[in-house]
């Protein structure tokens, strides 16, 4: 089976994009910034099974990064990328640099909104808006049916979704649950900057996360389940806390005195482990609705 085709420019990425989605097959498209790992696989099987010709794209979007964040760092393995592409059947990934993403500064960006102001918006001013408008350039450049992203960025896809609502984008989003290492660990391109002591310490947050979620399906109040979860992060060798609370699904507020029975709950977090910052996030089972109310 031959690779998939690689597109650097917006012209060749408008040539391939021409040939697929044939015979009425649907066009999948996994946005990513590359240093692709096991969970961006499970995207992109995901976007297999929905879609008849799927999409990369891989690029590093500079508007996401703050000044001082990891943009330089940020790991680039495209040669490795583009074999996980091909294993799995992509047909075609888009691979641009800054100028082709960014011929001229955009004069106009995509406001994220109070959402965005919250945990990661809170920690990192302005990256969402960052992150909406790369995704809304994506969107209309490959014109997908479906775009598919993880839920372990569970703000940030509350956000996409929100973005393909509020401005009728039509495009389907589908989320997959978070892949997590044989340790529990969430897998992110950010782990391979953790050392193994660091490894070792980054443990507590999926352990503190899961223990949240057996409270909570246990009958534990949300504030019990809130303090608990911070008293642990917060307490633990080696690991800066930034956040950790329970929100609601949709509008990433916080859950209240009683939980929710009108949408899903999930526990959030964020620490730093020496120069490496690491998000997760699991699904909440509560009494009152009987049922995991995410699936993460």
């Amino acid at each position: 089976m031959s690779g998939p085709v690689v597109a650097r420019t917006r012209a060749e990425l408008a040539a391939a994009r021409a040939a697929l989605g044939r015979d009425g097959r649907a066009v999948a498209l996994v946005p990513t910034m590359g240093a692709l790992h096991e969970g961006h696989r499970a995207l992109i099987r995901h976007a297999g099974a929905v879609a008849g010709d799927v999409v990369v794209s891989v690029f590093v979007n500079p508007l996401q990064f703050a000044p001082g964040e990891d943009l330089d760092r940020y790991p680039r393995t495209f040669d490795a990328d583009l074999e996980m592409c091909s294993a799995e059947g992509v047909s075609l990934v888009f691979a641009p640099d800054v100028a082709q993403m960014y011929p001229i500064e955009p004069a106009v960006r995509v406001c994220a909104g109070d959402l965005a102001t919250r945990f990661e918006g809170a920690s990192r001013p302005g990256h969402f808006d960052g992150v909406l408008t790369v995704v809304a350039k994506l969107l209309g450049l490959v014109r997908p049916d479906v775009a598919v992203f993880g839920e372990k960025d569970a703000q940030q896809l509350a956000l996409v979704r929100r973005l393909v609502t509020d401005l009728e984008l039509g495009v389907r989003i589908d989320a997959v649950p978070v892949v997590r290492d044989a340790d529990g660990l969430a897998l992110s391109s950010r782990n391979r900057y953790l050392t193994a002591d660091e490894r070792r310490a980054a443990l507590v947050l999926p352990r503190t996360l899961a223990e949240a979620a057996r409270a909570a399906a246990g009958g534990a109040a949300p504030d019990v389940v809130r303090r608990t979860a911070r008293a642990a992060l917060a307490a633990a060798d080696g690991v800066e806390l930034d956040y950790v609370d329970l929100v609601g699904e949709a509008m990433f507020a916080p859950v209240g005195q009683t939980w929710p029975d009108d949408e899903p709950a999930r526990a959030i977090a964020a620490v730093r482990i020496g120069r490496t910052r690491l998000i997760d996030t699991i699904a909440l089972t509560s009494p009152a609705t009987g049922a995991a109310t995410g699936v993460g």
